[in-house]
């Protein structure tokens, strides 16, 4: 079967780190472009973190700076939850390795439309690059087969009450995204909060060669959870949904994204106006994740893979 060819738009992050590890390794995917953005820490440190992983990985990919700051706010990252440097828990040697000489925006442009197949973007950070792009180059939508975002939810937040970092940190992008038209796939926290890996995976991940006992350092720094009731590896489960989809239940919903207010950040479902036919459903939401299949398939991307 031929890989799929996709974009990482991220902010690497420990769970970002872990995705990237996941996508690149497996052979079902064809990462064509790592492009970064500032949020869970600052552009210069998720971009860094790409680098490092990248050149630890020995991958012939490309990686691209983008925006260090969302459209029309200043950005709030989250170092307690990651770390001062985004991936804290491990000593990687000094990056080596350069970004591409051209923003990410013009990199993931080019990138698009020189490809043979549409791209799949698997967006994992804020949407600021991403709704940049749409606005600059409409052309690439329809050479976008799909956007896989882990963003949003439809039960609650864990910036405040309702909003979900990702979308919290740019709203104003992420509502350009969502009325795009292209088709999208969005994994909110009321799915990738129950995308556990434990106390078990995590140790067998660790013992399992030299790219497990990286990804074990890390999450031993983690602050998504703990060992032992949980990590939430929020952003590998948008690599899951490529991978294994068999995992996770969806439906298509009508999503709106709230940008002013207090609720600033929220991705709205509206139910009773689709039931009425006065809105059109827009985004295929996933609604329910495989707890114990997903954390079965974790530990298996990495103990079941050859080192390199």
């Amino acid at each position: 079967m031929k890989a799929r060819p996709i974009i990482f738009d991220t902010d690497p992050g420990i769970d970002d780190a872990a995705a990237i590890v996941i996508a690149v390794r497996n052979p079902q995917l064809d990462v064509k472009l790592i492009s970064t953005v500032g949020a869970n820490v600052e552009v210069e440190k998720t971009t860094a973190n790409a680098l490092h992983l990248v050149e630890f990985l020995d991958a012939d990919i490309p990686v691209a700076r983008g925006c260090g700051e969302p459209l029309l706010r200043k950005l709030e990252p989250c170092p307690e939850i990651h770390g001062v440097t985004g991936m804290d828990g491990y000593e990687f040697p000094p990056v080596t390795r350069k970004t591409v000489d051209k923003h990410a925006v013009e990199a993931m442009r080019e990138t698009i439309m020189s490809s043979e197949e549409k791209i799949t973007l698997v967006v994992i950070g804020t949407h600021t690059n991403i709704a940049i792009l749409l606005r600059m180059y409409p052309e690439v939508k329809e050479h976008i087969a799909e956007i896989v975002t882990m963003g949003g939810g439809l039960a609650g937040g864990n910036t405040n009450s309702s909003a979900e970092f990702n979308i919290y940190n740019d709203p104003h992008a992420a509502a350009i995204v969502f009325s795009s038209g292209i088709p999208i796939t969005m994994l909110g926290l009321n799915v990738t909060s129950h995308a556990l890996v434990r106390r078990k995976e995590a140790e067998a991940i660790g013992k399992s060669g030299r790219v497990g006992n990286m990804i074990f350092s890390l999450f031993s720094h983690y602050r998504g959870g703990t060992l032992d009731e949980g990590l939430r590896v929020h952003d590998a489960a948008a690599v899951a949904y490529l991978l294994k989809p068999q995992l996770f239940k969806t439906e298509m919903m009508s999503v709106e994204i709230a940008t002013e207010g207090v609720a600033s950040g929220t991705t709205v479902s509206d139910f009773r106006a689709v039931q009425r036919g006065e809105k059109t459903p827009n985004v295929k939401v996933v609604t329910e994740v495989d707890t114990e299949g997903f954390a079965s398939w974790f530990a298996e991307e990495f103990c079941g893979r050859e080192e390199a």
